[in-house]
């Protein structure tokens, strides 16, 4: 009696939990996850013209703005759609398949291609005794506190020290990230079996999941919305899929167990797969034309209190008042007094 309660609560990795995938279901969650990435990608650019705009036109928050909610919902449709992906679809090939939100060489198509075929086809019927066996495994529980430890000192970095650096927000947004993967997949998992299979809603470990969801994509949001503000959207984006990917399938692999008995080559491959389409998004952003900078000699009339012009000017050198200027400005760094 006790060995079948232990079983029961703490299932094993090697019984029937872990069911070959039907190759409908397979590809459904294929597609549905390069849809929701696509409207994911048209929502990050809604967002940041949304954050020029607003910095051009007056200081009002950027939450204020209707184009940037726009973007928001049409972010939060396309998470829905990756969210339904994961019930069908490791989540270890459901994240690489982000690369389709800016895809357009060689290099990611191929690396999708790669990911596609040599990525774990088997998936996990996640019920509510699967997902507490896991949380409380070793591996997850150094994983988890390795990640905690990490990102402490990057937000120690980042709030105490104002530490800007780009790398050091979307590590902030990986780390989230990582733990949203875990959630969405647990979450997304129970409800599919719900629905197919036998109620999981009643259990504690599902709504645990489900804050854990909704407070990483908050936080996610918040930091990828500073990054957003800080630097441009063609350093942003790539660095922020190879920092997602590479975080999401770290916690397939860490918490659901997701390339235990695959072959050595289809490692090699889908880690191929990964390079390549991780190198074609930088490519893809780098030929990107970016914000031209402001000329430093100028001064813009928006920038002046109680102006609302856009021109930039300039005093002419050969005018008497640009002279005279000159002339006070040499003869204060001189501490000479001034003529009257």
């Amino acid at each position: 009696m006790e060995n079948s309660t232990w079983s029961v609560w703490f299932p094993s990795a090697h019984k029937a939990e872990i069911l070959e995938n039907p190759l409908q279901t397979y590809l459904l969650g294929i597609i549905i996850s390069i849809c929701g990435n696509v409207l994911i990608s048209i929502s990050l650019n809604i967002q940041k013209y949304a954050h020029m705009r607003q910095s051009q036109r007056d200081t009002k928050p950027y939450y204020s703005s209707p184009v940037w909610w726009s973007g928001v919902v049409l972010m939060g449709v396309g998470e829905l759609g990756n969210f339904a992906a994961y019930g069908f679809a490791p989540a270890s090939l459901i994240a690489p398949l982000g690369s389709v939100s800016v895809i357009g060489g060689t290099l990611a198509i191929t690396g999708t291609y790669l990911l596609v075929t040599f990525a774990p086809h088997t998936s996990t019927h996640i019920t509510a005794h699967l997902v507490q066996y896991y949380v409380v495994s070793w591996h997850f529980l150094i994983y988890i506190f390795i990640e905690i430890v990490v990102f402490c000192i990057l937000l120690y970095l980042y709030k105490r020290r104002n530490v800007k650096h780009i790398v050091v927000v979307m590590l902030l947004v990986a780390l989230l990230a990582s733990l949203t993967v875990i959630s969405v997949k647990a979450v997304s998992g129970m409800i599919t079996e719900s629905i197919t299979s036998q109620l999981q809603l009643i259990y504690p470990i599902f709504y645990v999941m489900l804050v854990v969801m909704v407070a990483s994509c908050a936080f996610q949001i918040k930091f990828l919305n500073q990054a957003m503000k800080m630097f441009d959207a063609t350093e942003v984006v790539p660095i922020n899929f190879v920092f997602f990917t590479a975080s999401a399938i770290l916690a397939g692999i860490v918490f659901y167990q997701e390339f235990e008995g695959l072959a050595l080559l289809n490692i090699f491959m889908f880690l191929l797969g990964c390079l390549l389409s991780f190198l074609g998004v930088f490519l893809i952003a780098r030929n990107r034309p970016k914000k031209k900078q402001e000329d430093s000699n100028f001064i813009s009339m928006d920038r002046i209190p109680g102006k609302r012009h856009t021109e930039k000017v300039q005093p002419e050198a050969k005018t008497s008042t640009y002279e005279s200027l000159a002339a006070k400005f040499m003869c204060s760094r001189a501490g000479q007094p001034e003529d009257s």
